[in-house]
């Protein structure tokens, strides 16, 4: 019988950016080709990302260099979103630290709040988004400031940012920092809140929205949030024994290898006798102990996996890990692959 490839269910992606569709400079094998057959297909495409660094021109011209379908229209970034939030906060004209980027400082003027450069302005609030050229100087003046009793608002809370050379600090270390010092934390406008989600949504008329990302507390929690299906991609940050051990509040709908997935069919686990198949895979739970049969190697054993693990506890919060058996063996690792 002829089974529909995933994307066909959907009428709209909304896809993260660093570690979906590239990593540093350089796209991700297959993500590209991906994306052209998303527009091809008549779907709506959609980038939101919570780095602030760039504009929406910036990151659309650079998508088009490698060769996706990007205009600046289709990206949605965290930098407007949290100069929004803040002259909500606040009355028109109130003066703001921007501890970020030149694109973050003009969003701020857009809101029509006014850029201060020291704490010593007293500003009324803190802004604080991803740069690579801040510098401790920069993250001590945003902590004066918010111990003064600034409104503090962070464009996200990534702790980390995947690049070609490997992990790095996201704008979440940076803020944890600024935390750190002051014992407070900011409100957040990018994921993992709804915000971004339901703009793109709402500007490209989707009413069967999939949210695909790399990051469990950011993109499927947001997705989540914004009740949208989610769809984990295992091309960036987190994997799928991350997954498998993910509050209910990160789990994500749908297991990818990465976005070719989805135009393929997609393989759902189905219990039966209180075990999860997926394809040839299989998984079941005994009292602390997950065991799983099949290829490690495919993800067919990680969706039959994650499905027998979430029954068995639907409503984690902080995770419960299993005692992780495969193939009748316990891995080297103490349980997980």
């Amino acid at each position: 019988m002829h089974q529909e490839v995933l994307i066909a269910g959907y009428d709209a992606v909304l896809s993260d950016l660093d570690g979906v569709v590239y990593a540093g400079p350089n796209a991700i094998p297959g993500a590209v080709h991906a994306l052209q057959s998303v527009s091809t297909r008549g779907i709506s495409l959609a980038y939101v990302t919570n780095n602030a660094s760039r504009s929406p021109e910036e990151v659309a011209a650079h998508l088009r260099e490698l060769g996706a379908p990007a205009s600046p229209e289709q990206v949605f970034g965290s930098a407007p979103e949290g100069a929004a939030l803040l002259a909500n906060r606040l009355r028109p004209g109130s003066t703001v630290l921007v501890s970020g980027s030149s694109y973050l400082r003009e969003q701020v003027i857009a809101a029509g709040l006014t850029p201060v450069d020291s704490a010593d302005d007293r500003p009324d609030g803190v802004i604080q988004g991803f740069d690579p050229s801040l510098a401790w100087a920069d993250l001590a003046e945003a902590a004066y400031a918010v111990a003064r009793g600034a409104v503090w608002v962070a464009t996200n809370a990534d702790m980390s940012l995947p690049g070609s050379r490997g992990t790095a600090p996201g704008n979440g270390a940076l803020v944890a920092a600024v935390s750190a010092a002051t014992g407070t934390y900011p409100e957040v406008a990018g994921k993992p809140e709804a915000r971004l989600f339901n703009t793109a949504a709402k500007r490209l008329n989707a009413e069967r929205p999939l949210v695909v990302g790399d990051r469990l507390d950011t993109d499927i929690r947001g997705g989540n949030r914004a009740n949208m299906t989610t769809a984990l991609v295992l091309t960036g940050v987190n994997g799928w024994t991350d997954a498998l051990v993910a509050p209910s509040s990160d789990r994500p709908n749908l297991l990818l290898h990465d976005l070719p997935g989805l135009f393929a069919p997609y393989e759902a686990p189905e219990e039966s006798e209180g075990t999860q198949i997926c394809g040839q895979a299989r998984a079941h739970v005994e009292g602390q102990r997950l065991y799983v049969d099949g290829d490690p190697e495919s993800i067919d054993l990680w969706r039959a996996a994650c499905a027998a693990w979430w029954a068995r506890w639907p409503d984690a919060s902080p995770a419960v890990v299993p005692e992780l058996v495969v193939n009748g063996e316990v891995p080297r690792n103490g349980g997980l692959l």
